[in-house]
């Protein structure tokens, strides 16, 4: 009997595209991902060029055909030809054919860089033709001379109008900042090595003047968390270790109620280290002490006078004050 074997599924990406591709043997195009991966091209440009890489040699590629073939307009056609031929994917000149006409010759590129560099050596390497070797006279008879030969009508060449040397393709405009798609080089992020050392975890809050009823207050706080969330169940040390967070939480005016609610609010599931999430809440959800209160004066009437002053403690007024101090002396008031 047969033993049949189980084949594994294949591990696809958790997020992002999946490929599902079938091995092709007609109808399809290689298009470089310089062109389909081009980061400085709009996505128009990107398929209106690789329409093009696609089409055979001869195909009319015209503004007005490719109109009459796609939905977009004219305007926006004929923007991306232009994006194209900056970025150095397209080529048009203009060429002067039989009959005095004029017409557009295309040229489409698939690696631009490439195409400069090899119309460069080609410029470079093509020797110029060394001149013909003049033919030498035959020699003359000494005793009848030659009659002078009468040389042929040569023909003019047809003037042909020399072809315009290849242009360098032109450096694509990039944003500041960018990175063409043919040097982009994918940058590593700057993970720490494990063996590095980790920083100080951020210290517990603690009150800023303790005492033991608040203390108390906070280890019952933090021991009866588990009778309205039964997943904070701390130990005795976790209790012992945060009881002065929760005491600093409490100095700063929250009731006891709105602190373990604060706590224990939406926690993550499964939650595994219950003391570790309180401490963290205890750290970043600290809230801020309460405004110091200015102490108001109180009003006073005064004993002599029954005129109304601020003062700490009931008395006399300013004014009457000074008529005590000064009753022996009554000059030197005025003085």
């Amino acid at each position: 009997m047969d033993t049949q074997q189980a084949i594994a599924p294949s591990r696809a990406p958790s997020a992002g595209v999946v490929h599902i591709n079938i091995r092709l043997t007609d109808g399809y195009s290689i298009i470089s991902n310089r062109l389909s991966q081009h980061r400085g091209m709009s996505l128009l440009a990107i398929g209106l060029g690789t329409h093009i890489q696609s089409l055979p040699a001869g195909s009319r590629i015209g503004v007005k055909a490719l109109a009459a073939i796609f939905p977009e307009s004219e305007a926006r056609i004929a923007a991306a030809l232009r994006e194209l031929e900056h970025h150095g994917f397209l080529r048009r000149t203009r060429e002067r054919i039989r009959g005095g006409r004029v017409a557009t010759r295309t040229e489409s590129y698939n690696h631009p860089e490439a195409a400069a560099r090899r119309a460069g050596a080609a410029s470079v390497a093509t020797p110029a033709p060394a001149p013909a070797p003049a033919s030498a006279p035959a020699p003359a008879s000494a005793a009848t001379p030659a009659p002078a030969p009468v040389p042929a009508p040569v023909p003019e060449p047809p003037v042909r109008e020399a072809e315009p040397a290849p242009a360098p393709v032109p450096a694509p405009a990039l944003a500041p900042g960018h990175v063409p798609a043919a040097e982009y080089v994918p940058v590593s992020r700057l993970v720490p090595v494990p063996t590095a050392p980790k920083p100080p975890p951020p210290p517990l809050p603690v009150p800023r003047r303790p005492s033991a009823p608040l203390s108390d207050e906070a280890a019952r706080l933090l021991a009866g968390l588990r009778a309205s969330a039964p997943l904070f169940v701390l130990s005795e040390a976790d209790v012992e270790r945060l009881t002065p967070g929760v005491a600093a939480w409490l100095e700063r005016g929250m009731r006891p109620d709105a602190v373990r609610a604060a706590l224990t609010d939406d926690p993550p599931m499964p939650l595994r280290h219950p003391a570790k999430l309180v401490r963290h809440r205890l750290i970043a959800l600290l809230p801020p002490p309460l405004p110091t209160a200015v102490p108001v004066v109180p009003l006073q009437d005064c004993d002599a006078c029954e005129r109304v002053f601020r003062s700490p403690v009931p008395g006399c007024c300013g004014e009457c004050r000074e008529v005590r101090a000064y009753a022996a002396e009554p000059w030197l008031l005025g003085a």
